[in-house]
């Protein structure tokens, strides 16, 4: 789609992850035809940014030759499938992830946000990520498939768990879902009976401990494709997306950062000039503000694309300045409106 630097092209890799060389030609490519920025989305995608309408045809011809798209376009219609990071080879995390890539036809045609968690890891670790159905473990280490906006979900096993994704996405379609738009604002009742409560949560510093690899942050979710490939060590043979803001690079034992660094937790899209709805500057006021700001959201307009969910503390760009609300979605009414960042720096004690 068309943002205010040029093309920003989407990329989902197979499984969230690239080979050493996937990671090498997509930097090459970012930088020969666009202009080396690289976002990582929070569904573990990423986003080549800055490309000209001329060098959309070659810069896709470029991805396919290495796999990181589908040669005909088809593979990309497909809705997000996301992973647990530190999945393994051959365990149901991959298997069932394999299993519903090869079937994706046999889905419905669901509405273009929909998409899927796989995070039958030992304990989920996708929770607060976005998905609007999610194989995962319930307290007794059994899989079960919980639709989102449910606080229970249904037994299934890596053998059944396609059969049952696509048998609740019919259902969610037929029921008026396509209508509604995602499962969690989908009212009707579910199909069957969802009694199987999910374990709780892994944080994000305990799945990156169990990974393959070093996590490398990624402030804003932005990476600089020469930065990227300065970042892989020798040991690198691949590099795995995460929905954190970072990735982590396979075969690096070196030290990871920490997901829970200010700047990895603070929301802020692109703003101005990059996009061409925003009317703000974004990045450099949330990096000022994020050491002081426990949970929060720099918008550069009242679509709040880097955060759909509330925040404690939303800053909406509206005509050059900020509207600031409180445990609010972006554009939300503000508690102060017309705020230049001097302000906002001030009020909140950043000086």
């Amino acid at each position: 789609m068309m943002a205010g630097d040029g093309l920003l092209v989407r990329v989902r890799p197979r499984l969230g992850r690239m080979t050493r060389a996937q990671t090498l030609a997509l930097c090459d490519a970012a930088l020969r035809f666009g202009n080396g920025h690289i976002d990582l989305t929070n569904r573990a995608g990423l986003q080549i940014r800055g490309v000209r309408d001329c060098d959309h045809p070659p810069l896709a011809h470029a991805l396919a030759e290495v796999g990181l798209i589908d040669p005909d376009g088809a593979g990309e219609t497909h809705a997000p499938v996301i992973l647990n990071p530190d999945w393994t080879p051959g365990d149901d995390t991959e298997t069932i992830a394999l299993a519903l890539i090869d079937r994706m036809r046999e889905l419905p045609a669901l509405p273009p946000k929909v998409g899927f968690a796989i995070d039958a890891g030992s304990t989920p670790a996708l929770t607060h990520s976005p998905a609007d159905f999610r194989i995962e473990r319930d307290g007794a280490g059994a899989s079960i498939l919980r639709a989102d906006g449910r606080d229970c979900g249904t037994a299934t096993s890596a053998e059944s768990a396609v059969d049952d994704i696509i048998a609740i996405t019919r259902w969610f379609v037929a029921s008026g879902g396509g209508q509604v738009g995602r499962m969690a604002r989908h009212a009707a009742p579910l199909p069957q009976c969802a009694d199987r409560r999910p374990a709780p949560p892994r944080d994000a510093a305990a799945v990156i401990a169990a990974s393959p690899g070093r996590f490398s942050g990624a402030p804003f979710g932005r990476v600089e494709a020469d930065n990227l490939r300065m970042a892989m060590s020798e040991k690198t043979y691949g590099v795995r997306l995460t929905p954190w803001r970072g990735l982590i690079l396979e075969g690096d034992d070196g030290p990871s950062d920490d997901p829970a660094d200010p700047l990895l937790r603070t929301c802020a899209c692109p703003g101005a000039p990059a996009c061409p709805q925003a009317s703000v500057n974004t990045r450099d006021l949330a990096a000022r503000l994020a050491p002081h700001v426990a949970d929060l959201h720099v918008s550069g307009c009242a679509k709040g694309c880097a955060r759909p969910a509330q925040a404690a503390t939303v800053l909406t760009g509206r005509d050059g300045a900020f509207d600031l609300a409180l445990n609010a979605h972006a554009g939300a009414p503000p508690v102060r409106a017309g705020l230049n960042p001097l302000q906002i720096i001030a009020l909140f004690g950043a000086n």
